[in-house]
């Protein structure tokens, strides 16, 4: 079974490589495999084939000369500069050692490991310095990463001047952004490191330079990456979104390696000594109007020790020219949380009720919301989009319910008689009636009428609802009667039936006129 990337880390490699990054660089930079990357790259239809036939690496290798040997065959060991007085109790096993350290244990770790597997019975700080010794004389190799014009900024956090709150100084934070390039930056005092905080950071450090880099390379703090795995960061969604609106490409740095944002590493060293050492403020803003006049009088204006260029002057006339343009309106800053989908199709934000679609109920979902808007997502989708409204209330999507589903009485009404209306217009003229008659009582009888439908055929229900109205008896224990019994033949040409006037058995009005004469009299004379 493959590994497959988390969509965070797809839209970032698909960022880079149209940002011009090699797989080389992306592998460096993120620590995904190069054939990963080529199975993301939309610009590459079918995987590289590697050549078959081709003789293995160690053939093609050329031959050391005579008396040499092949320094990728000999084993790491110390190999002292000069001739020691005293031999460390660890150096008999110097190839073990170096095998640990080649996979990255420690000297507490390596210590642990010899005692249990050669009984070694010297101390820990024995094994300590010769590990220090050694890392001594196999130096790391460290590159300088270059950048061009408005490709990349670096951001970090460091402690800024003691601030007067509360009756006492404390220290707060300063952010740092520095432009790779021309060594520009922005410096801003804050005291808190929240996700909220570090995007307006953000947002007013480009206003100040006035354009976006392509990446901003940052430290694993929570505020960015909320797991800081090594392979496969998973990035804060609030600033993934921030970036996203800004436009550029968020890259954090891998876990315990400060060098790779080295720019910024020495300009918060830079900005403590050169700008806040030894001072003190009595308040935030103070602090910043401060740096705001170091960066301006001296961080700006000096010549930097790398470049042996004038920062401002670089940052004016190469760099802000190739900077991404500001966003058109500021980010909309929002919450986010997790939520489960209640038995009437809601969800609970801040008191208020949002409904989403039926089929998620009992689902867990991902809310973000603000002041104006709450969005429902899953999997990173866009489920549901509601405005925020009063707590108590609700805001109910039609399109969210089961078909024929109504919330209102008004909303029943009128669902109940457009589906009469679907068998015919006595059925739908009966359901009027029975409503006007008996208003919301009336809507399990019109019901009941529907579960007739299903057992006979509409032209029967049409003729027994026109013949329930004819006899006044709109009901439906009547209707379903009328269902029932065939036998009464109704003339529905032209929605009436024809009753007898004269017959045998039929009296006259004038014998009912008489008779009415005759009672009356009969009630005077008992009078």
């Amino acid at each position: 079974m493959t590994n497959i990337l988390k969509m965070d880390k797809t839209i970032l490699i698909q960022q880079l490589l149209q940002l011009g990054w090699s797989y080389r660089q992306i592998e460096r930079e993120t620590g995904i495999r190069r054939e990963t990357i080529a199975k993301y790259d939309p610009r590459r239809s079918k995987p590289a084939k590697v050549p078959t036939g081709c003789p293995p690496v160690a053939e093609n290798r050329p031959k050391c000369p005579p008396g040499e040997i092949d320094a990728s065959l000999s084993t790491l060991s110390p190999s002292p500069t000069r001739i020691p007085t005293r031999v460390s109790n660890a150096s008999i096993y110097a190839g073990e050692i170096a095998q640990k350290l080649e996979v990255g244990l420690s000297a507490q770790r390596i210590y642990q490991d010899l005692v249990a597997d050669f009984a070694f019975a010297g101390s820990y700080d024995c094994v300590k310095r010769f590990v220090r010794k050694f890392k001594k004389r196999t130096p790391h190799l460290v590159g300088h990463m270059h950048a061009l014009p408005g490709e990349e900024a670096q951001v970090d956090f460091g402690r800024g001047a003691p601030v007067l709150k509360n009756g006492r100084y404390q220290q707060p934070w300063f952010f740092k952004i520095v432009l790779s390039y021309s060594r520009h930056s922005y410096e801003e005092v804050v005291w808190k490191q929240d996700v909220e905080t570090f995007i307006r950071c953000h947002e007013h450090a480009f206003a100040e330079f006035g354009g976006v880099p392509a990446v901003i390379r940052y430290d694993n703090l929570k505020s960015g990456v909320l797991d800081a795995n090594l392979f496969e960061p998973e990035l804060n969604p609030l600033y993934a979104e921030f970036a996203k609106h800004a436009g550029f490409v968020p890259l954090p740095c891998l876990p315990r390696k400060p060098e790779h944002k080295g720019k910024t590493e020495s300009g918060v060293g830079y900005t403590k000594d050169n700008a806040l050492k030894g001072l003190k403020f009595e308040s935030l803003e103070a602090e910043n109007a401060h740096l705001r006049n170091w960066n301006k009088n001296v961080a700006r204006t000096r010549i930097h020790g790398t470049t042996k260029r004038q920062v401002w002057a670089v940052f004016i006339n190469e760099e802000k020219p190739a900077l991404k343009p500001l966003p058109a309106t500021p980010f909309a800053y929002f919450q986010i949380g997790q939520r489960t989908v209640l038995d009437d199709g809601h969800i609970e934000v801040k008191g208020a009720y949002y409904s989403v679609s039926h089929k998620l109920i009992g689902q867990r979902v991902q809310v973000r919301f603000n002041a104006e808007t709450v969005k429902i997502l899953i999997n990173h989708q866009v489920v549901a989009f509601h405005r925020t409204i009063e707590p108590g209330r609700f805001s109910t999507n039609k399109e969210h319910l089961p078909e024929g589903f109504c919330r209102t009485i008004e909303e029943t009404k009128r669902y109940l008689l457009s589906r009469l209306a679907e068998i015919g217009p006595h059925c739908q003229q009966a359901g009027e009636e029975i409503i006007q008659t008996r208003g919301q009582l009336g809507f399990r009888a019109i019901r009941g009428i529907l579960q007739l439908y299903k057992k006979y055929s509409a032209e029967t229900l049409e003729q027994a609802c026109c013949q329930a109205k004819q006899i006044h008896s709109v009901r439906y224990h009547t209707i379903k009667a009328l269902c029932e019994n065939r036998q009464y033949d109704l003339d529905l040409d032209d929605g009436k039936t024809a009753f007898l006037q004269h017959h045998e058995i039929i009296r006259s009005p004038q014998d009912y006129q008489l008779y009415a004469q005759a009672l009356q009299q009969i009630t005077k004379q008992g009078e």
